[in-house]
This record gives C-alpha cells, sequence and structure tokens, in this order.
C-alpha cells in the first residue's frame, strides 16, 4: 500500500514531518508517528474530539464535508473549533492529500 507525505505543524510551530498509508486516517498516520498532540482517545471511533486539527486552507477543497457526527464532536473540541476545524480521525488519506499540512492546537483536553 502506498504513503502520503503529511506535515502537522504543532502549536509552537515545530513541524512534525511523517507519512501516512493511503486508506486509512490521518489519526491513524499521527499517532503511529507518536505525535503527542494527537491524543485520540477514543481510537478513532469519532466519540471524544481529542484528534482535533486544523486543515491549512490550501487543502479544504480536497476534503469531504464533515457528517453530522464529526460536526457535533467539532463543538466538543478542548479549543474552540473553526472553519477549518477537522477530526484527524475522520480524514482518509487519499493521493489527493499528498502533502497535506494541519496544524495542531496546543491542548486536546
Amino acid at each position: 500500500m502506498s504513503t502520503i507525505p503529511v506535515t502537522l505543524v504543532a502549536h509552537d510551530g515545530s513541524r512534525h514531518e511523517i507519512s501516512g498509508r493511503v486508506g486509512r486516517s490521518l489519526m491513524d498516520a499521527a499517532v503511529a508517528a507518536g505525535i503527542e498532540a494527537v491524543v485520540a482517545e477514543c481510537g478513532g471511533t469519532c466519540t471524544c474530539a481529542t484528534c482535533h486539527v486544523r486543515v491549512d486552507p490550501a487543502f479544504a477543497d480536497r476534503m469531504p464535508p464533515a457528517d453530522a457526527d464529526e460536526r457535533a464532536m467539532l463543538e466538543m473540541t478542548a479549543e474552540p473549533a473553526d472553519a477549518s476545524s477537522r477530526l484527524s480521525c475522520q480524514i482518509t488519506l487519499t493521493p489527493a492529500l499528498a502533502g497535506l499540512v494541519v496544524r495542531l492546537p496546543a491542548r486536546q483536553y
């Protein structure tokens, strides 16, 4: 299975260059890479909002819209969600997202 590069930008501006397998979630890639800022308490079931990320505007049109469950969980993030907010467990990595850049909030809970 192929992988794509992803950049996670921490709250302090540090950058984490990782890769994720196509067809898996961004959350899976971040957890596998040891990114502690992606807590992922529920393991990717869209029930905890501890994998909150902010998608770089350059990639916004490549994302499918958040479904009702994700939108409901985004109302419960530790830091206020904005228009760029998504749950990384709901972002499936595809070739169209190669080079994806997301920003991590300062806290997840």
